[in-house]
C-alpha cells in the first residue's frame, strides 16, 4: 500500500476500527484521537464481523468487556486469523495479568490500561504501524512457509472443534500412537503435523504417506524400503519411510487401505520398532512415533476380516474424531475469510470479502467435501468475481453444489438423495468416474469414498466399484 520510502502513512490517513461497548470509553477515544485519525466504532457484537470486513483498517482497537454479548478473546482470535497483519491493541480498565498474557498470546500487539495520555496512545499507534509495515515488507520471504503449526492459530470457534484442539494439545505432549478419524477433507494431515511440531520430536523428521495413493504392490517398499535387485525394477537400494522418520513422527494417512500382509509387518514395527527391507536380511531399528488417520470404520472392517484387530488396538491408544464442517458451522465464516486471504495472495487478486447473501448460503451448505471443498469453491468464486465482494451467484456456480442444491428438505432422506445424485452424474458421464467427479465438483478420491459408502457398482467396471481403488 505504501512505498518503501514512505511505509508509514500520515496520521490523517490512518483508520482505526474501535470495538468498544462502553459509551464512556467511546467518548474518550473521540476526544483523544478523532482530530488525528479516522475512527469507526462498533458498539456491539451483532455486526462486528461484517463491519471489520467491509473496509480496510490500519489498526483495530479492541476493548475488553464482560457484558458485550460477544467474547472479546474469541473476537481477537478471529481477527488475527482472518487479518493476520492488522495490529490489534487491546484495552482494559485494569492491568489484569491473565488478560494481558492471554491477549498477547492470541496475537495482540499491545495491551493498554485506560485511561492513558493522548501522547502515549499515539506513540503506541505509531509503533503498531511500524510493526505492521515491517511484517508486510518481509512477507515475501516467508511465502514458502504456507503452514504454521500453532494450535492457538487453528480456527476453532465451535464447541466441538475447541474440544478437539484441547485434546490434541494433550496428545502432543505424549509419545503414544494416535488414531485420527474423520471424513475426507477435515484436516487430519494438517493436525498430524501440528501434533508433531508441538511434541518433543519437533526437531526430528515428520514423514507423511498416503496409503490410498500407492498401489498395494508398492506400498510395502514405500514403507520399509527394498534392497537392490529384490524385485523387477529394483535397480537400486531404497530407504523406506520408517527409516527416513527415525527419531521423528510418521503419519500414515488412510491406514484402512493397507492390505492384511502389510498390516502384519506394520504391527511388528509398532511392537518392536524394527523391520527388514524387502529382499534384505538386516534388521533395522527405527524409533518413530506413529500417527494414523482414516475415514473408514475400522471396527466394521475388523468384523469383515479386512483389518487386523491386534493392529487396531495398537494404533488406537489415543484416538480423536474430527468433526465434519457441517457440525462446526461457527467456523465456516472465519475459515472462509482465512482461505480467501490465502487464495487471493496466490492468485494475486484482491477482493474485500463475501456478499452477505453469499456468506449466508455458505454457512447453510453441508459441504460434503469439508474444508477441501470449501477451499475449491472459494478459489473458483474468486476467479469469477468482478466486484469487490464475492457474490452468491459465483459461489453456487461451483459444480460441487449439485449435491447441495438438490439437498432434500428432510435430513433422513439425505443419504438416498445423495446416492441418486451420484448415480445420475455417473450416468450422464457414461459411468466414467473421473468425469463424474469433475461434474460434481468433488475430488475423485471423495467420489470413490462415496461410491464405496453407497455400494454403487456398474457392469462396465472391471471389479465391483465398492472395493475398487483405481480408475482415477
Amino acid at each position: 500500500m505504501y512505498s518503501r520510502s514512505n511505509m508509514i502513512p500520515p496520521e490523517d490517513t490512518v483508520s482505526l476500527f474501535i470495538y468498544e461497548p462502553s459509551v464512556r470509553r467511546r467518548s474518550y477515544y473521540t476526544e483523544a484521537l478523532a482530530s488525528s485519525y479516522t475512527l469507526y466504532f462498533s458498539p456491539n457484537g451483532k455486526d462486528v464481523f461484517e463491519e471489520i470486513n467491509i473496509r480496510y483498517y490500519d489498526i483495530i482497537v479492541l476493548g475488553l468487556s464482560d457484558n458485550a454479548g460477544l467474547d472479546s478473546f474469541d473476537l481477537l482470535q478471529w481477527i488475527k486469523l482472518t487479518l493476520p497483519y492488522t495490529p490489534v491493541i487491546v484495552t482494559g480498565e485494569t492491568e489484569d495479568v491473565d488478560s494481558v498474557v492471554k491477549s498477547i498470546k492470541l496475537g495482540a500487539f499491545n495491551y493498554v490500561v485506560l485511561p492513558i495520555s493522548v501522547a502515549k496512545f499515539r506513540l503506541i499507534i505509531q509503533q503498531a504501524l511500524e510493526n505492521r509495515s515491517l511484517k508486510n515488507e518481509i512477507d515475501y520471504l516467508r511465502r514458502h512457509q504456507d503452514v504454521i503449526y500453532d494450535f492457538n492459530k487453528i480456527i476453532a470457534f465451535s464447541p466441538v472443534m475447541k474440544r478437539v484442539i484441547e485434546t490434541l494439545k494433550k496428545f502432543s505432549k505424549t509419545d503414544a500412537t494416535i488414531l485420527m478419524m474423520g471424513d475426507t477433507g477435515t484436516g487430519k494431515s494438517f493436525l498430524a503435523g501440528t501434533i508433531h511440531f508441538n511434541s518433543v520430536r519437533r526437531e526430528k523428521p515428520f514423514v507423511t504417506i498416503n496409503c490410498a495413493n500407492i498401489p498395494e504392490t508398492l506400498l510395502e517398499s514405500e514403507l520399509f524400503g527394498h534392497e537392490k535387485g529384490s524385485f523387477t525394477g529394483a535397480d537400486k537400494l531404497r530407504v523406506g519411510r520408517f527409516e527416513q522418520a527415525k527419531g521423528g513422527t510418521i503419519f500414515l494417512d488412510e491406514i484402512g487401505e493397507i492390505n492384511l500382509s502389510t498390516q502384519a509387518k506394520l504391527l511388528r514395527v509398532i511392537e518392536n520398532k524394527s523391520f527388514e527391507r524387502i529382499g534384505g536380511n538386516k534388521t533395522i531399528y527405527s524409533d518413530v512415533r506413529i500417527i494414523a488417520a482414516t475415514n473408514r470404520n475400522l471396527e466394521k472392517q475388523i468384523s469383515e476380516g479386512k483389518f487386523r484387530e491386534d493392529l487396531y488396538y495398537r494404533i488406537n491408544i489415543l484416538s480423536v474424531t474430527l468433526p465434519p464442517l457441517r457440525e462446526r458451522r461457527e467456523d465456516i465464516e472465519p475459515l472462509s475469510y482465512w482461505l480467501l486471504e490465502r487464495i487471493s495472495t496466490t492468485l494475486k487478486k484482491k477482493v474485500k470479502g463475501f456478499a452477505h447473501e453469499g456468506m449466508n448460503w455458505m454457512k447453510s451448505c453441508d459441504w460434503p467435501g469439508n474444508i477441501r471443498q470449501l477451499s475449491n469453491t472459494i478459489e473458483r468464486a474468486l476467479i469469477l468475481e468482478e466486484t469487490d465482494f464475492i457474490q452468491k451467484k459465483n459461489i453456487i456456480n461451483e459444480p460441487s453444489d449439485i449435491i447441495d442444491l438438490y439437498r432434500p428438505s428432510s435430513p433422513k432422506d439425505l443419504k438416498s438423495s445423495e446416492r441418486d445424485i451420484i448415480i445420475e452424474a455417473l450416468k450422464e458421464c457414461l459411468w466414467i468416474q473421473k468425469d463424474a467427479a469433475q461434474r460434481l465438483g468433488i475430488s475423485p478420491r471423495v467420489l470413490n469414498y462415496k461410491i464405496k459408502k453407497y455400494e454403487i457398482s456398474h457392469p462396465r467396471w472391471r471389479k465391483n466399484v465398492g472395493t475398487e481403488k483405481k480408475g482415477f
